[in-house]
């Protein structure tokens, strides 16, 4: 039987708002899948094969960090043992966060996919601390996690300092828009339907796109459906039509005009390549 839908997968545990751990040893090949709302930080002191997040595939060559964002499908193909540590963060630990410079830190990060880096004790203390730390949080020990969580994001973004330094400081509403796209359970190609749903006009959310990442409010949404599609192309054995019909494009035809004008080929020619 074809495959119509992707794996959603939950290594949370309810009610916990972060967890860290260390990363499986037995891991070695796992299935294509997202995670159940919740963003993914992989960081691998030891292992070998590759790591595929949407349609890039990544070597695993530690020490590195990997980025999966909760839209996002990964798996992973090792072939030695692995090392390191994972840290699943979800939206309310940060909805419950009031510190600003963390949330900035974060925004910053989770436009990365992989970062190869260097101060690998610093890492490793901050991640063993996390792991002592987020086992049992509080409202006591609430902020003592929350600071750790800073100190190593901030850290991360030490040795990304030269890639970083292109990329504009995000705006509250580019960061909501493109929160809003992510968690969407229909996408609508239509910038005014989500201007909208952020109490905003077209125009304001058209400013901030450009301020925050030089492209348009229609560019984001373009890029967002595109990489939708791709998803669904390589991992899904749907139908032209029936993905065409799951990104509300009426027409079939016209999500292949769509997809063809902004990923310079056809959905079907990108399936077979």
């Amino acid at each position: 039987m074809g495959k119509t839908a992707l794996d959603i997968k939950d290594k949370s545990e309810t009610g916990k708002l972060i967890k860290i751990a260390a990363f499986r040893k037995d891991i070695r090949k796992t299935e294509p899948h997202k995670h159940n709302n919740y963003f993914e930080i992989i960081y691998l002191s030891k292992g070998s094969g590759t790591h595929t997040i949407d349609y890039n595939s990544f070597k695993v060559q530690p020490p590195v960090i990997f980025f999966v964002r909760k839209e996002q499908v990964h798996h992973w193909e090792l072939l030695t043992t692995p090392e390191g540590f994972v840290l699943i963060l979800k939206k309310a630990f940060i909805d419950k966060s009031l510190d600003n410079e963390l949330k900035s830190l974060l925004t910053k990060i989770s436009s990365l996919s992989s970062l190869q880096v260097r101060d690998t004790d610093t890492l490793n203390t901050i991640f063993q601390l996390l792991t002592k730390e987020g086992s049992n949080i509080s409202e006591s020990n609430f902020h003592v996690v929350e600071g750790l969580l800073k100190a190593l994001l901030a850290k991360m973004l030490e040795v990304a300092k030269p890639f970083m330094a292109k990329t504009k400081k995000s705006s509250d509403l580019f960061q909501s828009f493109r929160e809003l796209l992510s968690k969407a359970a229909e996408i609508k190609n239509n910038v005014a339907h989500y201007a909208a749903l952020l109490n905003t006009t077209p125009q304001n959310l058209n400013t901030a796109c450009r301020k925050s990442a030089n492209q348009s409010a229609s560019e984001i949404l373009a890029e967002h459906i595109i990489n939708e599609a791709k998803r669904q192309l390589i991992y899904t054995d749907n139908t032209i039509a029936e993905i065409s019909y799951s990104l509300s494009f009426s027409d079939p035809s016209h999500f292949v005009k769509y997809f063809k004008r902004f990923a310079g080929t056809t959905p079907q020619a990108f399936r077979s390549l």
